[in-house]
């Protein structure tokens, strides 16, 4: 789902110069085409002109204007999950991503703006289609080095910026960025000349002039006018040609690379490793040593940083709140050039291991701290290395020999995929990693129970069961006891959502045997207990249910657990509503939401939803009578988030009791129209409007606010 009022570019850091005329076309484009696709050759600065002419776009946009970078995706099967993550759309569902992505935009009027598509520009060509021709209210904004080739594409060449004056666009530039590294350079009478003629020599091309700038800490323009001069007449034999003209952006790369110290170029060559952002931690454990000691990685990363080779980025608001750093980053066309380093020197497949092994430490990890008050932190931190978590999983599904630890890292994961909202994709990787290593060993087993899961949230019982019994019988034939505990856990998951409540008690009540055999306690297990308990409450024995779930509610204070809590608070409110008690089940069930939503888990979301819409039927504090307009319209808002996650309410009778019942009231109460209004009022909420909806009731749309864990440690 996304977020109907707002959009996510990024803030501009620096002025857009010379690009007027591009603006004037983007947005008469904009208005009479619905795909325009900017082209350009490398570094000429074509992210930069859509991002401005988007920004510029938005306010016609009533969901606004948003940004997927397409340039670190690899497989085309990961495009649409790469958009729906950009569009912050939390979709658990075994569908086709593009199938949620037209669900959710159909009736939407957004700005789509894909950067970077030329690696998988018939994918985006594709996908922009499709998305066009069901969702009229939008429009894509791409950019590539070369034309989409989509139906209705219009086309928008950025081309370098004029260079033939001291007046001209690219002396403007380049001055200004040579101000930015020497402070008190200017043009002036005596330096316009060389200056002219050094912009002109790299053709205006805005990253070469960038490039050039950042070396005036140590050469003068003319020192880098003739040492350019030397390297074109090398390389080029003194063409100017327009074929020539294109090698103007990798001369000066190289250039650049040749001026670097030796301990620059291998650390640049080294960083070309990873996908997207990254942090200074991985840095110095992946790209040290053989030549670059560990303490030395931060001060050469500094000078690439102020030679404009590689790009600081800061951490977002959510992850400076939580106390995460900032990152780095390469602009493709200067990745593109350490990778070619990288595989000359015989190094890709060590830096690749190397690669691997730290995201493979950092899941490893976060599995280990998602039991923690550190939950949240964990859950940022393994969303910003989203794109590298794929580019392992991808190395070790493509390496002979790494098939256990595509498992194994597949596996692990289980907390981002469930708990962070990441089901379709988490299951596309677990299915890709089954698939390649049928060896029984601990490794696929625990896949196994991680796919069983999540199959089960997403309704589908038919695969989930096959699943969960498969890795039973591997635990029972090898002796694997943790595997048989979390097998038979996700059992009685599975018969809980399939009604069986006599047999999904059993279960849990099994495999919290073997949990305390084993000396198991952590987030599955609490929610092995918060299962068990309202599979009681489903059947009636309110007492024993709830008991479970106080037990639930002192474990999680103890630990500073908060994911498994939320769903003790979903629990806790449905027994206070059995009890009539319905201030403390809306407090519960506000509680449970505000959490579910830090987390971006929409099945915790769309249960708390539905609580509060039934509570809304009820009488409130005061003696005011129940809202039967607000209670439909929340169950509308419900409907939507279900259809991100899978099956509403799981197809679950006892799931879907509350539900019913809340209807049957509304029903009751208002006329057919009155109901549908409501109902459909609900359904163009968006996600954070029927959060902002559901804790703050009519008229609230801020986003809510940051909670913290009563009794949680820090």
């Amino acid at each position: 789902m996304t977020d109907r009022r707002t959009g996510n570019l990024p803030s501009a850091t620096t002025e857009l110069i010379g690009r007027a005329d591009e603006l004037a076309d983007a947005a008469a484009l904009l208005a009479d085409a619905r795909l325009v696709t900017v082209t350009g050759c490398g570094g000429v600065g074509k992210s930069r002109v859509a991002l401005r002419a988007a920004a510029l776009a938005e306010p016609g946009y009533a969901d606004g204007a948003w940004l997927v970078d397409c340039s670190p995706v690899r497989d085309s099967a990961l495009l649409g999950h790469a958009v729906a993550e950009a569009l912050r759309l939390t979709d658990g569902t075994a569908r086709d991503p593009a199938d949620v992505l037209i669900d959710h935009l159909a009736r939407r009027e957004l700005l789509l703006v894909l950067d970077g598509c030329e690696q998988l520009a018939e994918a985006c060509a594709e996908l922009a289609a499709r998305l066009l021709a069901a969702a009229p209210g939008l429009r894509v904004l791409a950019t590539s080095r070369q034309p989409l080739n989509a139906p209705g594409e219009h086309l928008l060449p950025v081309t370098p910026l004029p260079a033939d004056s001291p007046e001209a666009d690219a002396v403007t530039l380049f001055t200004r960025r040579a101000r930015a590294v020497v402070p008190g350079f200017r043009l002036t009478p005596g330096n316009e000349a060389v200056v002219t003629a050094l912009c002109r020599q790299l053709d205006g091309i805005p990253l070469a002039l960038e490039l050039a700038a950042g070396r005036l800490r140590a050469l003068s323009v003319e020192q880098i006018t003739e040492r350019l001069d030397d390297r074109f007449r090398l390389l080029t034999g003194g063409s100017r040609s327009i074929g020539a003209r294109h090698q103007t952006l990798r001369t000066t790369i190289g250039w650049s690379h040749e001026l670097c110290s030796p301990q620059e170029r291998l650390l640049w060559a080294r960083i070309s490793v990873f996908a997207g952002s990254f942090d200074l931690d991985a840095a110095e454990y992946i790209c040290s040593g053989r030549g670059l000691r560990h303490e030395e990685v931060l001060d050469v990363m500094s000078d690439l940083v102020a030679k404009s080779i590689v790009v600081r980025e800061q951490p977002s608001s959510a992850g400076e709140a939580a106390g995460e750093p900032g990152g780095y980053r390469l602009l493709d066309t200067v990745r593109e050039y350490g990778a070619h380093w990288l595989r000359a020197s015989g190094e890709e497949r060590t830096l690749r291991r190397l690669h691997r092994d730290w995201y493979v430490g950092l899941a490893s990890w976060g599995e280990i701290e998602w039991f923690s008050p550190r939950q949240v932190p964990t859950s940022l931190r393994t969303h910003r290395a989203h794109a590298n978590l794929r580019a392992a999983l991808d190395f070790c599904l493509g390496e002979p020999g790494e098939e256990q630890l595509a498992l194994h890292l597949a596996g692990t994961l289980w907390y981002y995929w469930v708990g962070c909202g990441h089901l379709g994709e988490g299951r596309h990787w677990l299915e890709l990693a089954l698939a390649i290593a049928p060896e029984p060993t601990e490794t696929r087993a625990k896949a196994l129970w991680v796919a069983g899961y999540v199959c089960t949230l997403q309704g589908d019982l038919l695969r989930a069961r096959p699943v969960l019994e498969e890795c039973r019988s591997q635990a029972l034939a090898t002796g694997d006891d943790r595997a048989l505990a979390y097998a038979v856990h996700r059992q009685g998951c599975a018969a809980l959502i399939g009604d069986e409540l006599p047999r999904a008690t059993e279960l849990f009540q099994e495999a919290l045997w073997h949990y305390e055999k084993l000396g198991e306690l952590n987030s599955n297990v609490l929610m092995a207990m918060f299962e068990l308990g309202l599979a009681l409450l489903f059947q009636g024995e309110q007492a024993q249910g709830e008991a479970w779930m106080a037990k639930v509610r002192r474990q999680c204070e103890e630990h500073g657990e908060q994911w498994a809590y939320t769903y003790g608070l979903f629990a806790m409110a449905y027994a206070a509503w059995l009890n009539g008690d319905f201030e403390t089940a809306r407090n519960h069930a506000r509680e449970s939401l505000r959490l579910n939503h830090v987390f971006r888990d929409l099945v915790g979301t769309a249960l708390a939803v539905e609580v509060l819409a039934l509570l809304a039927t009820e009488p409130v504090r005061g003696g005011g009578a129940g809202d039967l307009r607000e209670a439909r319209l929340l169950q509308g808002a419900a409907h939507v988030i279900w259809s991100g996650v899978g099956v509403p309410l799981f197809g679950s009778r006892s799931f879907n009791a509350a539900h019913a019942e809340c209807e049957l009231r509304v029903l009751s109460g208002l006329s057919e129209a009155e109901a549908a209004e409501s109902f459909r009022r609900g359904t163009a909420l968006g996600l954070e409007g029927a959060v902002c909806r559901a804790l703050e009731g009519p008229g609230r749309t801020a986003p809510p606010a940051a909670v913290r864990l009563p009794g949680a440690r820090r």
